[in-house]
């Protein structure tokens, strides 16, 4: 078997150079992760705490409940915290939390959201976690729970250790762990290049294995998710046309007209209903008890 494998040096390499990892990805498109929500931020904060938004939120911290995490009383630093969508169940369950959110749309509706939280139970912190000198704001161990989910702070294996570095006792980071599914964008692929969307890279894939190679104890998951939404047909052009670039295509008059001719042809009716999702990875890394939680033992 290749050592490479279980070299943790090749990994991480492999990570920061990857073309097609999401950080690389956005740099080479020229994006900028912290504004790609200032045009749709109310319509994220809508669907954040719709019912199944507040459902989904539930499911992932009921989950983490289930490996032992107890909300009340914690110290939780909400990295990515966008609208507030976790921020918002941690202090309901009694947490404490430092957010932090650079985006500007997004942080004004955490605010908010978060207005009717005890003096003194959160804080904001506008500024994109990767410009953070967290040994300078003192965070360094200075958190019972650092929470990152699906957030662009973690791109590397360097800036995984400066989150896991927060923590005392748990760190929580989800990402993309496959293709991202997308029914409109599929269908468009096909019709300009004649091929669907395949997963070429995974920064899950990398996570996983390189918190296996560096000793860590954690518990994961994988699962697929999806859901429907109904847009009209000029702003379903809108929003495909954003995720062509993912895919190396331009968004030039000739493709949009090209997009906007096909969906007059296949959806007359002028709505179009797109499905959209993945498979997304979740990790709760442990850095105090690392056997296995039992729940029955907690008990006793």
């Amino acid at each position: 078997m290749n050592n490479y494998l279980f070299d943790a040096k090749v990994w991480e390499k492999a990570w920061q150079e990857d073309p097609k990892a999401m950080a690389n990805r956005f740099k080479k498109m020229g994006m900028d992760p912290h504004k790609s929500f200032d045009h749709k931020a109310e319509v994220f904060n809508e669907e954040v705490f719709s019912s199944a938004g507040r459902d989904r939120s539930e499911r992932i911290i009921s989950w983490m409940e289930g490996q032992g995490v107890d909300f009340k009383g914690l110290s939780v630093l909400d990295v990515g915290a966008a609208s507030g969508g976790f921020t918002v169940p941690f202090i309901k369950r009694g947490a404490k939390v430092t957010a932090v959110e650079p985006n500007v749309p997004l942080s004004e509706l955490f605010l908010k959201n978060t207005a009717g939280a005890a003096p003194g139970q959160v804080e904001l912190v506008r500024e994109a976690f990767e410009h953070i000198d967290i040994a300078a704001r003192g965070w360094l161990n200075a958190f019972d729970l650092v929470f990152v989910s699906m957030c662009p702070a973690v791109f590397d294996w360097e800036s995984t250790e400066k989150v896991i570095s927060c923590a005392r006792q748990y760190c929580y980071i989800s990402t993309s762990a496959g293709v991202q599914e997308h029914s409109l964008k599929n269908e468009v692929l096909q019709l300009l290049t004649g091929q669907e969307a395949h997963m070429e890279s995974s920064d899950m894939a990398y996570l996983l294995q390189l918190l296996y190679l560096k000793g860590y104890s954690y518990e994961s998951i994988v699962t697929r998710e999806t859901k429907s939404k109904e847009l009209p047909l000029e702003a379903a052009v809108d929003e495909v046309m954003e995720l062509l670039p993912l895919h190396q295509l331009d968004g030039t008059e000739s493709v949009r007209k090209a997009v906007t001719d096909y969906l007059h042809t296949a959806y007359p009716g002028q709505q179009v209903v797109i499905r959209q999702g993945g498979r997304f990875g979740k990790v709760l890394i442990k850095l105090q008890d690392l056997n296995m939680y039992s729940r029955a033992a907690a008990k006793l």
